[in-house]
């Protein structure tokens, strides 16, 4: 059956279950996946519906980093940063492939945020709480020592650094492998499935309408318990549903930008002071460098968040500041995007003060919100909103469900040897993609980006070997495209472009070269009309002209 036959069928038999579905998720974020997850897990039958593709909001706007926060010792936030300290080692563990240890650089300048004893000890409390193993454990380095770390660091009022872990990954990416997991338990995952309207039964929340973008089908789906987690609109659905009450949240944005390498050489990433005495990365990724984040408070379009003029001068004069000889321009600017962090409102704190809790909120009809949190704490987040659900479901039906074992779940792409036997199946793999033609570094490429599927999406270089001749694709990206569509749910080209691929941030000029034949591609695989083709081909160079605003 082809994937959009598939998906169909699937609908349909969601909204013939009628009340059989024990959890309905709103929103396919990365804590509506981990909730979908979680929940499938232990045996509890669960949909979930995201309006744009998985990810397509917060999820995939991020820092990119499965990080600790030391930042927040500085607001005495002790268990926040013991919590996520410890997450960051367990999605290590079961997605590898997503995420990688990134040595980081604190610079201490005189009269900076850290100096050096309190970066010393915060660093040092910091991986006690965390619990960081001994090889990773901080480093406090000299003056001489960091300069040769990191050879274009300010030196006026540089006093040395410290040394320590972050957790470098692809935010999308990982929340598609969650995604994938919930589905291989037995979860039914839908992206462009809208929720139009909230459906009740003598007061009490029971179903949705929902609306496929797809096939512009609608469905009546119903549920025993349902789950508002839309991130940056959960507030909406609370107003839906006349609950917004009480607390509610405080939108910020964050952007980022991306410089190739030849025009920021950064060898090492780096976590330092502002002028205005905050604290932004500079991260070397894929021969480029990427700056941010900002932190001001917002209040535009939540679908697209936009870098403006004032973002971009900030960050540009940040990477002045702390690194004198890098002078960027404008110009120099490839890609960027902006976030929508959901954080609970808190009277009188500016943006960068509010904490990131998650907090959970019961309404009268029995819609179950989430709210706030972070990236790298989203697997407790739907353990706390599960345990929720389940406990409510075994006092109304006498029904019992297993505790929470996500942390010994093998994401989608996670090898069964864990973060240890990672380095060995890379290089092992790797040279596996020789035999099917690839070069060292594409098939590199490939094993990086699927991990433990690296298998199925070798046979499809070999499969596609006719359709990528065909359509004048590299048998690799063929590959990759093709296993996106089969399995990765992958309807749009701004699906394969922005989230399963990140080009449009770190390959704008692969995707620049390979557009028209992926849309053509695509156009065939999916029946598109010629209608269908340009109204994708609009929206791609309109996502496009959002990433690279920025560079006028």
């Amino acid at each position: 059956m082809e994937p959009m036959e598939q998906r169909t069928k699937q609908l349909q038999q969601c909204e013939q279950m009628n009340a059989e579905i024990d959890l309905l998720v709103i929103g396919g974020g990365i804590t509506g996946a981990g909730i979908a997850l979680d929940a499938q897990s232990r045996g509890i039958s669960t949909v979930l519906l995201e309006k744009q593709d998985f990810a397509a909001g917060t999820s995939s706007r991020s820092t990119k980093l499965v990080h600790g926060g030391l930042r927040y010792l500085k607001q005495l936030q002790f268990s926040l940063v013991a919590e996520v300290g410890k997450e960051r080692q367990i999605v290590y563990h079961n997605a590898p492939h997503v995420t990688t240890p990134e040595w980081m650089l604190l610079p201490i300048i005189e009269g900076g945020t850290y100096g050096k004893v309190a970066s010393s000890f915060g660093i040092w409390l910091y991986d006690l709480l965390a619990g960081v193993s001994k090889h990773e454990r901080r480093q406090m380095l000299s003056y001489q020592e960091t300069v040769q770390k990191e050879p274009l660091l300010r030196r006026d009022g540089l006093k040395g650094s410290g040394y320590y872990v972050e957790y470098r990954t692809d935010d999308a990416r990982l929340t598609i492998e969650v995604i994938k997991r919930a589905i291989t338990e037995g979860a039914k995952c839908f992206n462009y499935v809208e929720v139009k309207e909230l459906l009740y039964e003598k007061g009490k929340l029971v179903g949705v309408l929902a609306f496929d973008h797809i096939q512009k089908q609608t469905y009546q789906i119903y549920a025993k318990k349902i789950v508002n987690a839309t991130g940056p609109w959960v507030d909406q659905l609370r107003e839906w549903d006349h609950s917004k009450q009480g607390k509610t949240l405080h939108l910020t944005k964050g952007v980022h930008i991306v410089v190739d390498q030849s025009k920021f050489p950064l060898k090492q990433a780096i976590y330092f002071d502002t002028p205005d005495d905050r604290m932004i990365f500079a991260i070397p990724r894929a021969n480029k460098t990427y700056i941010g984040t900002t932190d001001t408070d917002y209040q535009g379009s939540l679908e697209n968040p936009r870098i403006t003029l004032e973002d971009r001068n900030y960050l540009l004069h940040a990477v002045s500041f702390m690194f004198p000889t890098i002078q960027l321009l404008p110009e120099d600017i490839e890609s960027g995007w902006a976030g929508i962090r959901p954080l609970i409102h808190e009277e009188g704190k500016s943006p960068s003060e509010i904490s990131r809790k998650d907090e959970i909120f019961h309404a009268p009809s029995g819609l179950i919100t989430i709210a706030g949190g972070k990236l790298t704490g989203y697997r407790k987040m739907a353990e706390k909103v599960v345990n929720q659900v389940a406990s409510d479901l075994e006092k109304e039906e006498k029904r019992a469900f297993r505790s929470c074992y996500t942390d010994q779940i093998r994401l989608s792409g996670g090898i069964e040897e864990g973060a240890a036997g990672w380095s060995a199946f890379l290089h092992k793999k790797s040279n596996e993609g020789e035999q099917f033609g690839l070069r060292t570094i594409d098939a590199q490429r490939l094993v990086q980006l699927y991990g433990g599927n690296v298998d199925r999406v070798f046979q499809l270089v070999t499969e596609c070997q006719t359709h990528a001749a065909e359509y004048r694709l590299p048998t690799d990206v063929c590959a990759s495209l093709l296993y996106g569509i089969q399995q990765e749910m992958v309807l749009t080209p701004m699906d394969f472009f922005i989230r399963r691929t990140g080009a449009l941030y770190f390959h704008l000029d692969w995707m620049d070269q390979y557009m028209d034949e992926v849309l053509s591609y695509m156009r065939d695989l999916l029946h598109w009309s010629e209608e269908d083709v340009a109204i994708y081909r609009q929206q791609l160079l309109e996502q496009r002209r959002f990433a690279t605003e920025a560079i006028e």
